[in-house]
């Protein structure tokens, strides 16, 4: 390996970020809402066309593939691209407008 490819891969491997413990969880936060919004989506199938149905659910495999990658940039806004994609979503299934069960005694 020539010196001159050595010293361009070592640039390549050194301006990748590893995850983070933060970024992990962060990730890992924002994977189970778009989670939450993809069930709600399942079971709201009947309420909209088969083709909203295909949109949306591409449109979450994308953002679900692409979350890693938002987190380990580190870009300052990375909260605010993910919640404005998580509020869009919520326009389509109202997942913020159902309310969990809670247990009472």
């Amino acid at each position: 390996m020539s010196r001159t490819h050595r010293n361009v891969a070592g640039l390549l491997v050194d301006a990748r970020r590893s995850l983070t413990v933060a970024d992990s969880i962060r990730t890992n936060f924002y994977r189970e809402e778009f989670l939450k919004h993809q069930e709600c989506l399942q079971r709201q199938r009947e309420c909209y066309s088969e083709c909203t149905i295909a949109e949306m659910e591409a449109a979450l495999r994308r953002v679900m593939a692409r979350v890693d990658e938002l987190c380990v940039r580190g870009d300052a806004d990375v909260d605010l691209v993910v919640s404005r994609l998580l509020r869009t979503f919520d326009g389509v299934t109202k997942l913020s407008a159902w309310s969990e069960p809670t247990n009472t005694n």
